[in-house]
């Protein structure tokens, strides 16, 4: 087992880490920036060291400053979280090279799965489904590009390799606009990610983002955790997920998780991942693996019973998966609702000194947060406060506990984007189920 870990996050993420290793009995450093000594995980760890200043450049990008930390306070292992290095396989690297545990993928998985390219192709040879598309790397050859796209059909989406966070993709819908598209994207890219190859895939009009939750091991063993439904999205970005999706049968999940289970075999995967898929006229199209674990991955929890952060860590501690796949039974729905910092009407930041503050509870209510009254909410990172989840027998008496944890959930002092989850909520079609990920937006007035 696993003897010290230095949490190289900050946010609910590090203090979910943290709660994760008490335990376990594993003691925990705390590496934050100047602007984050207050967080809750830093003055529950068992040590914290300052990085660097605020800019996450300087601090949680820091690579040389957060591999001598753990050699100085004597960690056996780094635990990314999600977001900053949780997916770089540099890091990942200079982890492993310098004689820690990184809790995560293998850097040359992440590699392959970073490269949207490299990973379609990998799961193509796995036999997972994916989006008709170029099967490669786009060339100069606008000749050649006008017959991929005429072949595959229009609409198509321009998408760049080393892509994501919405940046670096570009809807087609006539021949007439490809290659102005394809230059734009391009030079998107290349600004972006310092890699301007794209690719062109089918652009599906109408589909849900389903994802499937995968664990394993380093002795051949890799288990599916159900499915989540990710749909409601703004600008390419989740606000709310569930867990089990609505409408998914057992028959399919049986069939497209077996298929992730044994793509992480094959491509010898290690620890928490999720393999995202548009889902649309009851067919499932890969689009990319995130090797690490998610911002929803309570709402999977919930519904299954198994702490994905402490099989995190018990992977990576050398141990096999405490869990097989037969043990797996999904019970229940789980609903979770991203808390933000920002103004409900124009979603811009709202950073600022948390004045007062209540968290929900009661039966079937989970809140993941790393606030506080007091707290002051910095202008540097990412605008998310909190994760409210709510689990129930069914998914209508889930929505219900959602609708009324939202109700008692007070953060006052800044704005936060609770009325918009209370909206969401009460919605007649998201209450259906099943809505796709343009819904949102066009419920905003965002896209037409």
């Amino acid at each position: 087992m696993l003897k010290k870990i230095l949490i190289a996050n900050r946010g609910e993420i590090a203090l979910r880490v943290q709660r994760a290793c008490k335990e376990l009995g594993i003691k925990t450093v705390a590496a934050h920036s100047t602007v984050d000594s207050s967080l809750m995980h830093v003055a529950l760890a068992d040590e914290s060291i300052c990085i660097g200043p605020a800019p996450s450049a300087k601090s949680y990008l820091n690579i040389p400053a957060l591999i001598s930390t753990a050699e100085a306070t004597g960690c056996d292992a780094i635990h990314p979280g999600y977001g900053f290095l949780s997916e770089n396989a540099e890091f990942a690297e200079a982890v492993e090279s310098s004689g820690f545990t990184f809790i995560g993928a293998p850097a040359d998985v992440i590699r392959i799965m970073g490269d949207k390219v490299a990973a379609i192709n990998s799961m193509k040879a796995a036999g997972v489904p994916c989006v008709p598309g170029s099967d490669g790397p786009l060339s100069n050859d606008i000749k050649l590009n006008k017959e991929i796209a005429k072949r595959i059909g229009y609409p198509i989406i321009i998408k760049a390799s080393g892509g994501g966070g919405g940046r670096g993709m570009r809807v087609v819908r006539n021949e007439e606009s490809l290659e102005e598209a394809i230059s734009m994207t391009k030079a998107e890219a290349k600004s972006a990610f310092n890699n301007d190859m794209v690719y062109m895939e089918k652009y599906l009009e109408n589909p849900r983002h389903i994802e499937i939750q995968v664990i394993a091991d380093n002795f051949g063993n890799a288990v599916y955790l159900a499915e989540r439904d990710c749909s409601m999205q703004r600008r390419h970005q989740k606000v709310v997920e569930e867990a089990p999706a609505p409408g998914i049968t057992p028959e399919q999940r049986e069939k497209i998780g077996t298929a992730c289970a044994e793509a992480c075999k094959r491509i010898g995967y290690r620890g928490a991942g999720t393999f995202e898929f548009l889902y649309e006229n009851g067919e499932f199209y890969f689009i990319e693996m995130n090797t690490r674990i998610q911002v929803e991955h309570p709402v999977t929890e919930m519904i299954t019973g198994v702490d994905l952060i402490r099989e995190q860590i018990l992977v990576a501690s050398g141990l096999p998966l405490s869990i097989k796949q037969e043990d797996i039974q999904v019970r229940g729905h789980a609903i979770e609702c991203r808390i933000n910092a920002e103004n409900p009407e124009n979603f811009l930041p709202s950073p600022g000194k948390i004045t007062s503050f209540h968290s929900p509870g009661g039966f079937g209510v989970r809140w993941d947060s790393h606030i506080y009254a007091g707290y002051s909410v910095p202008p540097t990172y990412d605008s998310m406060i909190g994760k409210l989840i709510t689990y129930g027998d069914t998914r209508e008496m889930a929505i219900a506990r959602m609708n009324r944890a939202l109700q008692e959930l007070v953060v006052e002092g800044i704005k936060t984007n609770i009325p918009l989850q209370m909206d969401i909520i009460t919605d007649e079609n998201f209450n259906k189920g099943g809505t796709n990920i343009h819904y949102l937006e066009k419920k905003l007035g965002l896209q037409s």
